[in-house]
């Protein structure tokens, strides 16, 4: 089921200061920050405890198995509800980074199997109110289960695998001769973590490297954890080669895990930040500006800078193509007014798998892929890692090259 989008691992309070993140960052945990994960598992287990009830008492007692095993199932769901709390606060306990990361693991598949079983319990109920349908309900119910434990299959082979490249044309007005076939590498919501490390890093960079882009663009949420704990796992980026360079721009993630340090780690692996100002590219004597912002919700962590279009590409070239990279699709507004062309974003993960995709709408302005507000693009992709859940259904990762070509 939807869970707030907050790490485990790094679970707490939106009032976290930055003496929390520095601790974070050294590997450490306060007693803030202690009891702001205790708080995050009591939420989530006062959450779950009523599905999973729900569930158990739907399901359960309709599977056509012995009394034995629907005993065990019930083994079962009592260990899905405490495994996500017992993941929350296991960073208090643990000293070990490997014995954490294999708690993680289980709890967000755990965590992935439940919600698409919840899903699937829910619409066997409505079912079963059909004339006739009653005499089904020991089928339905291993139908349901089968298909629980297929989906939760399906997903993790999608979302383990490298993502597809996905390309898309963008057709900007007045765009100069030299830039017609110019191209941007996106990737975006990597989440380097207890689930994703170096090897799968590794391969991510390797396929952007191919295309031989002529920018690559890092529209946010890169990692889940401190600087200390993935050094390593994210060392991988330092070999993005585009011919402009490659440009990263905070995600709401990177303001949980410590974003001053990651910031100066994204500088030294050779990745230009993007914090509400832009570069000039000149690109076969033609000039395209790339700038960035800060996410849309760093606000409410660091007041002091805030995302601001606006500011990202004050003093930029007049009649020289804008290009932003923004990590929420909510920029947009903000991004139009500002005169933008086109905006980069990701953060939504298009939904990461059904029925989720259809919940985004709340949120967010875009789910993915390309949409027009007044005279600016907006490209949202669906994200080239995972977060949570390694869980991909209905919404398949991507890496985006991405053309500009001339407006008709």
């Amino acid at each position: 089921m939807a869970i707030a989008d907050e790490p485990v691992a790094n679970a707490g309070t939106a009032a976290d200061t930055e003496d929390d993140e520095d601790d974070e960052a050294a590997g450490t945990v306060t007693p803030e920050r202690a009891r702001g994960l205790r708080q995050f598992a009591k939420r989530a287990f006062m959450v779950l405890a009523p599905v999973h009830l729900y569930v158990g008492w739907s399901l359960v007692p309709d599977l056509p198995v012995d009394y034995p095993f629907r005993v065990a199932g019930g083994f079962v769901l009592a260990a899905s509800l405490v495994v996500l709390p017992m993941a929350t606060v296991a960073k208090i306990y643990l000293a070990s980074q490997t014995a954490m990361d294999r708690l993680i693991w289980g709890a967000y598949l755990i965590l992935g199997w439940f919600s698409s079983l919840l899903i699937l319990v829910l619409i066997r109920d409505v079912v079963l109110f059909i004339p006739g349908a009653a005499a089904w309900t020991p089928e339905s119910a291993a139908v349901v289960l089968a298909l629980s434990i297929l989906v939760t299959i399906i997903g993790l082979v999608n979302a383990r695998r490298v993502a597809r490249v996905v390309h898309v044309d963008i057709p900007l007005a007045g765009l100069p001769p030299a830039l017609d076939g110019f191209t941007i590498a996106q990737i975006s919501d990597v989440h380097v973590g207890s689930t994703i490390k170096g090897g799968y890093v590794r391969r991510i960079v390797e396929r952007v490297n191919a295309l031989d882009a002529d920018v690559i663009a890092i529209t946010g949420d890169v990692v889940d954890g401190s600087v200390a704990q993935l050094a390593l796992e994210t060392a991988p980026f330092a070999e993005l080669r585009a011919r402009h360079g490659a440009y990263v721009v905070t995600g709401n993630h990177e303001y949980y895990a410590g974003a001053e340090a990651w910031i100066e780690e994204f500088r030294r692996l050779g990745l230009r930040t993007l914090m509400n100002e832009h570069v000039v590219v000149d690109h076969d004597g033609a000039d395209l500006v790339v700038a960035g912002v800060n996410d849309y919700s760093a606000i409410q962590r660091h007041p002091e800078i805030g995302s601001d279009p606006k500011a990202a590409v004050a003093g930029a070239p007049e009649g020289a193509p804008k290009i932003l990279l923004a990590h929420q699709p909510r920029s947009a507004a903000a991004a139009a007014a500002a005169g933008i062309d086109l905006q980069l974003s990701g953060h939504t993960h298009g939904g990461q798998f059904w029925p989720w995709n259809h919940f985004v709408r709340m949120q967010q302005p875009y789910t993915a892929g390309l949409h027009r507000l007044d005279g600016l693009w907006v490209y949202t992709s669906r994200g080239t890692g995972y977060w949570g859940p390694p869980k991909r259904f209905g919404a398949p990762s991507e890496i985006t090259l991405l053309r500009l070509t001339p407006a008709d």
